[in-house]
């Protein structure tokens, strides 16, 4: 046998092994689309660690260290807007386009913008990429198997639903940002400086990030109504997500063609906003360093605008330290709670606690099954909202509990900054600026897995799915 006979045996399995590769890697991606969506967020979060570590990055020109610049780079990609720096004056102007990208990346959502730009490159979507968009607009999409979508984006629409997203996401920004720029003129800002300020809040802004390019947050604008009344709207519109937006974007005017999503979207939404607004305007309406200086007026809409940023948002006018320990545990509530499915912010989400009311109601009017506006929730989906409370709840507490431990800080305090974090609002009390590096690295892993998502995060560290063809003797536990 010749020489190059045995070279080309020789090379052969290795040829078969590298043109192997992209099946596999076809296969993982369609599979496990929360497994991909683990690996992409970590290879950005990486990347922008990377990125905001340089010194070109800094604006005095020194490297950011290292901790920093992670945490930085899981706030911006998981748009939280919690910060270990001074995001005004840390960042260079390349730095700060470096944390403009990374939200708009982060808002959309990673796998939803794969999506957008296979879309825009073939002219077509295929079945694989409609698989993993899908796992971004319906998190109950844990794997690529079957799955009743007749409430959600059904499949076919996902192409429809990618268009959605991208228009909207410039649209909306595009709308913030002009009204923002004579707002932010009149404030005295530079003329420079507003032309790359108010695009840059339009994005936090629908983003739900939160983060602030100017020195002092949005405390000069604190008795600006339109420019907050604007990044309210703004936010509001990012907490909704996607799918409700797509809804409303065909069916605005036709209420009865809404999915049942949407409803309950809006209506959990609209009912914690103005729940919201009543607790701290009640609770701190007598704290001097708060709502007790102000007028019935002010009071009213301050206490509006924190009700809306505490539910994902992240901007703050007043300095939430100052407010009373009542008003902080509200605020843990409606962050904990978030925005909706398939949005910008994070949380649990309404319709997890819209579907679990619904399942305490009907079990105390003694009903078999969840109904509401014509239609029945499913039994799965009552299974994964409380898989979603309950993962949320043990992430929470464990944070709390380590956090707690290396700072020795108040523990309502950190409560309120972890599910800040977890959340992905980017409200602090303070304790997050301080941080030790350890504890760093907690908070950020918290605000990583709180964005992700609960049920993605579960979905893809649990083994393939198993289809169980038998069924066990049923016993009846003690319960309550």
């Amino acid at each position: 046998m010749s020489g190059n006979t045995k070279t080309k045996q020789a090379k052969q399995p290795l040829l078969r092994g590298i043109r192997r590769i992209p099946l596999a890697f076809r296969a993982f991606t369609t599979s496990s689309p929360p497994r991909f969506a683990l690996l992409v967020f970590s290879t950005l979060v990486l990347l922008f660690t990377a990125l905001l570590s340089l010194p070109a990055a800094a604006a005095d020109g020194k490297q950011t260290a290292f901790a920093d610049a992670l945490f930085t780079a899981v706030s911006t990609i998981c748009v939280t807007g919690l910060s270990t720096v001074d995001m005004a004056t840390h960042w260079s102007p390349f730095g700060r386009f470096l944390i403009f990208l990374g939200v708009n990346i982060g808002g959309m959502g990673v796998l939803t913008l794969a999506s957008i730009l296979g879309l825009v490159i073939s002219k077509r979507l295929g079945l694989r990429a409609k698989l993993i968009a899908a796992s971004d607009s319906n998190p109950l999409r844990a794997h690529g198997g079957p799955v009743n979508e007749g409430q959600t984006v059904r499949l076919g629409e996902v192409g429809q639903l990618l268009r959605t997203v991208a228009l909207s996401t410039l649209l909306i920004e595009g709308i913030i940002a002009v009204l923002l720029f004579p707002a932010l003129l009149a404030a005295k800002v530079p003329f420079v400086a507003a032309i790359w300020e108010a695009p840059f809040y339009a994005a936090m802004a629908f983003t739900n990030t939160g983060f602030t390019p100017n020195a002092g947050g949005l405390t000069p604008f604190a008795d600006d109504y339109f420019l907050l009344s604007v990044l309210m709207v703004g936010v509001f519109l990012g907490s909704i997500g996607f799918p409700v937006i797509y809804t409303l974007a065909r069916h605005v005017w036709h209420v009865r063609m809404w999915s049942l999503h949407a409803k309950l979207t809006l209506i959990t939404t609209v009912i914690l906003f103005f729940a919201g607004a009543i607790a701290f305007a009640v609770l701190e309406y007598g704290n001097p360093k708060t709502f007790g200086s102000m007028d019935a007026v002010d009071t009213t809409f301050q206490a509006f605008f924190l009700s809306a940023m505490t539910r994902s948002g992240g901007f703050s006018v007043i300095d939430i330290g100052d407010l009373n320990g009542s008003s902080l545990v509200v605020g843990s509530m409606l962050m904990f709670v978030g925005g909706g499915s398939a949005s910008t912010a994070g949380g649990i989400k309404v319709t997890t606690l819209a579907v679990l009311a619904l399942a305490a109601w009907s079990e105390a009017r003694g009903r078999t099954s969840v109904q509401i506006f014509g239609r029945r929730i499913p039994r799965d989906v009552q299974r994964v909202a409380l898989s979603v409370v309950a993962w949320g709840s043990t992430i929470v507490a464990l944070s709390t509990i380590i956090i707690t431990q290396i700072t020795g800080e108040q523990v309502g305090r950190v409560l309120f900054d972890v599910i800040s974090g977890f959340g992905t609002v980017g409200l602090s009390t303070g304790v997050t600026a301080n941080l030790p590096d350890s504890a760093i690295y907690v908070m950020a892993l918290t605000i990583f897995m709180g964005r992700i998502g609960t049920v993605t995060l579960a979905a893809a560290v649990a083994a393939t799915s198993r289809s169980q063809l038998y069924a066990l003797p049923v016993e009846r536990p003690i319960v309550g």
